[in-house]
């Protein structure tokens, strides 16, 4: 036998299968049909883009205080502009703003420190987040305290209320329907029951007709010396309304696992709790994390609703400020902002949820 102690040397690859024009060629263009449909969606981008662009940036106005600065060729920005504050805070008093980006800024500050992987003492962050942080913002923001006037919440309003609804809603949900989900696996008949019709209660229900019971019919039934105040009623129908849904999701969750984890930690002598917490629920998670944000996006969407209970979240401070008779017909603008906004923090949940995944080899490469 031959041996040819002389190796090959390391040569690149040929030019014709790396670069974007390989790219091109193995992705769009690798057959007749393949090109034809490439060539139809860049005409329909073509048509669609441009247009755009050009209505939304080029022909747009920016600067301006008054309808008379628009020229109503392109899009007139200077509606957001004018209403910019208004969008943010709602009614809140102008000379409290400080208040409100105290917390805007805190709360940038949490999440920033909790997606920032090198930053040490999450756990003591996620503590603050929890228990701390709620009380300062509830402070602030309503005040009464500390010498700082009062505001009522019926004038919090805009992208500050949202957040609220958003923030409240998922920080509860969550430890709710994990309660829930264990509570519908579980063998004993009474809490097993009380947790399906829990469920089913939440999901067969709109979330249009529990903020009306909650904002109107609640009431109702109250002693007359007993007032809710009619956010913290939003919130709580909020946040059992997706907790149904959230336990739902962690059910599928844990009926992925296979039962030989859970007895297996039982041969060990663990406890029920011990099982759920160390063994199952954390595999479980890992797993739940697209269905999870998905849960997380549908909530931040549906704060919208509380509209109709009189509340001015940031789609509904549009819609009032487009009823004002200095600003009639720029509601493409004002609509085409408050779906921006949206889009940024649904996205961001979206690409943090990818994150994770690929950090905890979840196996959603996608």
């Amino acid at each position: 036998m031959i041996h040819n102690k002389d190796t090959i040397p390391q040569r690149p690859a040929p030019k014709g299968t790396i670069g974007p024009i390989a790219w091109l060629r193995g992705n769009l263009f690798n057959g007749p049909i393949n090109s034809i449909f490439t060539l139809l969606g860049l005409y329909v981008l073509y048509l669609l883009v441009v247009p755009t662009i050009q209505w939304a940036f080029i022909d747009a106005d920016w600067i301006g205080t008054s309808r008379e600065d628009c020229s109503r060729v392109g899009a007139c920005w200077v509606f957001v502009n004018a209403r910019f504050s208004q969008f943010m805070y709602g009614l809140y008093p102008s000379e409290e703003y400080w208040r409100a980006n105290i917390v805007f800024a805190m709360f940038a500050g949490i999440i920033a420190w909790m997606v920032i992987p090198r930053l040490p003492f999450k756990r003591w962050m996620a503590l603050f987040a929890l228990l701390a942080f709620p009380v300062i913002a509830y402070v602030l923001l309503h005040g009464g305290y500390f010498d700082l006037p009062r505001v009522s919440t019926h004038r919090w309003g805009g992208l500050m209320l949202t957040l609220l609804l958003a923030s409240v809603g998922m920080i509860g949900a969550l430890p709710i329907g994990i309660v829930l989900a264990l509570g519908r696996r579980s063998k004993m008949p009474i809490v097993k029951t009380f947790c399906v019709i829990f469920i089913e209660f939440w999901r067969g229900v709109p979330l249009i007709t529990i903020l009306f019971m909650a904002s109107v019919m609640l009431p109702l039934f109250l002693p007359s010396e007993i007032s809710v105040d009619r956010l913290i009623r939003a919130l709580i129908g909020l946040t059992l309304f997706q907790s149904a849904y959230m336990a739902e999701v962690i059910r599928g969750g844990l009926q992925a696992i296979p039962k030989g984890q859970d007895e297996a930690a039982a041969a060990l002598g663990m406890t029920y709790w011990k099982r759920m917490g160390l063994i199952v629920m954390p595999q479980a998670l890992k797993m739940m994390i697209p269905g999870i944000v998905n849960t997380f996006i549908s909530l931040f969407k549906d704060t919208t609703l509380v509209m109709i209970i009189g509340l001015f979240d940031l789609l509904g401070i549009v819609q009032a400020a487009l009823a004002d008779p200095r600003w009639l017909g720029f509601s493409l603008e004002g609509y085409v902002f408050a779906a921006f906004v949206f889009w940024i923090f649904c996205f961001s949940m979206s690409r943090y949820s990818q994150y994770l995944e690929r950090k905890l080899n979840t196996g959603h490469k996608h």
